[in-house]
Formats: structure tokens, C-alpha cells, sequence
């Protein structure tokens, strides 16, 4: 009986499995013929590339933007020209006449009509001569028409016509980090035009320069690490779009991937002028003035300057005998914190307003003095 009651347990077991398989597979066929129906409309769904198809893409556009940046580069270098002090300076690296002896550096074509842009160590003071080589081997007798010593530019004046030239960014929207290139002629005629890549280190350095037992101060310059040589001096400093954001003026000797660059800006209405009217009308104010980023070099050793601390503006160390300033209300050791509602924090500031302005213009300063805020008209001068 037991016997019996085992084979009918293991019959019906087996029943029921044989049923549940059924069911499933009745169940599959439904869904599988249902969905093989379905129509797909277009409006329905939205579609994106793969992340092996954009990949892909991304490494297209970086060699694409390599090429364009190549490009450029060659572009802009059409637009960099040769300076020397000495008409015959010789073409070879190993002549027994040195950089400094030579003068040789480098300059950029700022107007077709033949103004460059360079360092004033490079070109010499206002009405110097110098000798122009540009990137045809074409050379040209060139004449100094402006220059500023404290800003280390100087524009020159060569009799060419047609001439291509660069473009400007601007320098006041640089930040740190971004890519840059410099380029220039190092030592000599066999590497002329050397193209050097680096970043924005840093800006608004200032820097204290040491000449003849002489010290003086350039300020809110545009620190890069790419490499500035000798002869590089006067060169752009150029973003990978080919705009010029600075004139490369000089680099620490006693360490590497350390060199500086004037912003361009400051020197744009200058340019605007010779190119508008083929001169400029300098006005000037008649005052010299540090900055909070100079005050602390003064400080730290023997200086007229006594110890003061500011937040904004720039003080005035010094009032021309016989300029604009002197004999108004302005004194040495006032704080000037604007011209004309023009924010001031560097020296570079005050210049670059001013070279907007022409002689016998009115500018109005803002002032501190101690605890006193005031106000100060002043006429500028020739």
C-alpha cells in the first residue's frame, strides 16, 4: 500500500511540473509575439551619441585645434621682427660681439604703415636709430618716436607700407593658468622667431631692477614660465588665438621658468595715436607714485618712504618741480585713489588713463590725506 501511495505522489509531482512548463512557455510566446508587433515612432524617443563616438570626437577637435594653433603661431610670427643697434651685426652665434654689444632683439608690427612695438634696452631711447630686419630678410633704418623708460616700451618708426600686423587682447582679463607663447630671437640670427610655450604664472608682479647702481620699479607685470631668453626682450607674449597680451621685457637669472611681460594694454593708446594720426601728444601729470606692491620693498631697508600701509591707490613719493601738480593742493604722501571715478591701484593705472588724455585736459583726483577725503583739479601738462 505504502508502495502503492509513493508512485501516485511522484505521478502527480510530475503532472504538475509538465503544466507549470506549459503555462511558461504559452505565457513567452504571448510576450514575444506582442512586442514583435510594436510600431517604433520617431517622436517617441530620443537618441545620444555613445561615449566611444564622443571619445572619438574629442580627439578629432584636439588635433584640429593643434593644427589651428600651429597655424596661428606661424601666422603671428610673419609679424615678429629682428632689431639691432648695429646696422652690420653679423649673422652668427659664435661672433665675438655679445647680445648686449649688438643690441639684438625683437619687436612686432603693430600698424601696416610700419610702427613697431619693442623694450626700450632694445631700441634705444626717443629718437634713437636701430635697424629692422623683418620676416622677409627685408631691413629697414628705423627711428625711435616714443619711448618710457619705467614701462621699458618703445615704438619705432620704419618707412614700409602694406605691412601685416598683430592683434591685441585684453591684458586686464588675463588669468592665472592659462596658455601662452612667447616669441622672440633668441641670441642670435640662427634662432630667430623661437616660439616657447608656458602658462600665466601669475600678474600684477612687481619686480625691483638693479642697473648701474641704480634700483628703480616695474610694476603689475604678467609673470610666465615660458622660457624668455636673451634677445627674446621685446617680444610677444600671445595667447593660442595669436592676440598679444604682452611685450616680454625680462627674466630672473637665478632661477628657471621666471619671466615677465608689460601688459599690453597700457600701451594701446599710444598705438591708437601713431596709428590714427601719425603722432602722439604725451600729457603728464608731473608725479611719481608707488603702489602697495612697492611700499613693502622700500621698506625693508634704508628709504625716504616711512612705513605706511594702504589698501587702495597708489602714494606719492615725489611732485615734479614745475609740472601740472606742483603749486595745486596735491602733496607728497597723499594717497590718490581715482582720476576721474577711474579706480587707481598701480602706477601703470595713473599712466594708461593719462595716455587717453591730451595736454591742458582737466583730470580730477580723489585723495586721502591722513583722515581726509578730498578732491583736487589739476590741468595736465606737455
Amino acid at each position: 500500500m505504502r508502495r502503492i501511495r509513493r508512485k501516485f505522489s511522484n505521478a502527480k509531482k510530475a503532472i504538475i511540473a509538465f503544466i507549470i512548463a506549459i503555462c511558461l512557455w504559452i505565457f513567452g510566446f504571448y510576450l514575444y509575439t506582442t512586442y514583435q508587433n510594436i510600431e517604433i515612432k520617431p517622436s517617441e524617443y530620443e537618441t545620444t551619441r555613445t561615449l566611444s563616438t564622443q571619445i572619438e570626437q574629442t580627439v578629432e577637435e584636439v588635433e584640429q585645434n593643434s593644427k589651428n594653433v600651429a597655424d596661428i603661431i606661424e601666422e603671428t610670427t610673419k609679424k615678429v621682427v629682428g632689431i639691432s643697434k648695429l646696422k652690420n651685426a653679423g649673422s652668427s652665434i659664435l661672433s665675438k660681439s655679445t647680445e648686449s654689444e649688438l643690441g639684438l632683439g625683437t619687436g612686432i608690427i603693430v600698424t601696416e604703415d610700419g610702427y613697431i612695438l619693442s623694450n626700450e634696452h632694445v631700441t634705444g631711447s626717443k629718437y634713437s636709430k636701430c635697424y629692422i630686419t623683418l620676416e622677409n630678410g627685408n631691413s629697414y633704418d628705423g627711428t625711435v618716436v616714443w619711448s618710457d623708460p619705467n614701462l621699458d616700451l618703445s615704438i619705432t618708426k620704419i618707412n614700409a607700407k602694406n605691412l601685416e600686423y598683430v592683434t591685441f587682447a585684453n591684458s586686464s582679463n588675463i588669468r592665472v593658468g592659462e596658455t601662452v607663447y612667447a616669441i622672440g630671437n633668441p641670441i642670435g640670427f640662427e634662432f630667430r622667431r623661437t616660439v616657447t610655450s608656458g602658462i600665466i604664472s601669475a600678474k600684477n608682479r612687481t619686480i625691483k631692477i638693479e642697473e648701474e647702481n641704480q634700483s628703480s620699479y616695474m610694476t603689475n607685470l604678467i609673470q610666465t614660465d615660458a622660457t624668455i631668453n636673451p634677445g627674446n626682450s621685446g617680444g610677444p607674449l600671445i595667447y593660442p588665438n595669436g592676440e598679444v597680451i604682452g611685450i616680454n621685457t625680462v627674466k630672473i637669472s637665478s632661477a628657471e621658468g621666471i619671466g615677465f611681460a608689460v601688459p599690453i594694454d597700457i600701451v594701446k593708446p599710444i598705438i591708437e595715436s601713431f596709428k590714427n594720426i601719425g603722432k602722439f601728444e604725451e600729457a603728464t601729470i608731473g608725479i611719481y607714485a608707488y603702489d602697495k606692491e612697492v611700499i613693502p620693498y622700500l621698506n625693508s631697508g634704508a628709504s625716504i618712504i616711512p612705513n605706511i600701509n594702504f589698501d587702495r591707490g597708489i602714494y606719492v613719493v615725489q611732485i615734479t618741480k614745475n609740472s601740472a601738480a606742483d603749486n595745486t593742493d596735491l602733496k607728497e604722501g597723499d594717497i590718490i585713489t581715482s582720476i576721474d571715478n577711474v579706480e587707481l591701484n598701480t602706477m601703470n593705472d595713473l599712466r594708461q588713463y593719462i595716455y587717453t588724455k591730451k595736454p591742458n585736459d582737466e583730470v580730477v583726483l580723489n585723495i586721502i590725506r591722513g583722515k581726509i577725503n578730498r578732491q583736487i583739479k589739476i590741468i595736465l601738462g606737455k
